[in-house]
């Protein structure tokens, strides 16, 4: 019987993106389990990231535990969020989190929306749930 090949994770965070998630958790108000991320379907380039207050875990979210700290993925993101690197900007005029996702393919001028293809089981990419 073959044994099955470990999961790739699905997301990591640089140090600075794990550092604002623990200061954003640490200032949540509720039993807030941890920060949910995914995508939707909108802005001008077609889809746009999402974070959200998990209050608890989805039965189909993906679990990631990255330097200290706990993200869930959407099941609905997965394949549009395989090898994302989530990251924490400050520049003189914003603080935001980026994710630098080799899955996307484009972004509209504001920045505000991507274009995002699937990654593929060839690259590796296991299906979602």
């Amino acid at each position: 019987m073959a044994e099955a090949r470990p999961r790739p994770q699905v997301m990591r965070l640089t140090d600075a993106a794990a550092t604002r998630v623990k200061e954003v958790m640490a200032k949540a108000q509720g039993s807030i389990v941890a920060v949910r991320v995914g995508v939707k379907n909108g802005g001008c380039a077609g889809m746009a990231y999402t974070m959200e207050y998990a209050t608890e875990l989805g039965p189909h979210d993906e679990v990631v535990e990255d330097k200290g700290v706990r993200i869930l993925i959407d099941p609905k993101a997965v394949m549009f969020l395989l090898g994302t690197e989530m990251d924490f900007k400050t520049e003189k005029l914003s603080t935001q989190f980026v994710f630098n996702n080799p899955n996307q393919t484009s972004a509209c001028g504001c920045g505000e929306s991507v274009q995002i293809t699937p990654a593929t089981n060839e690259a590796g990419a296991s299906p979602a749930h």
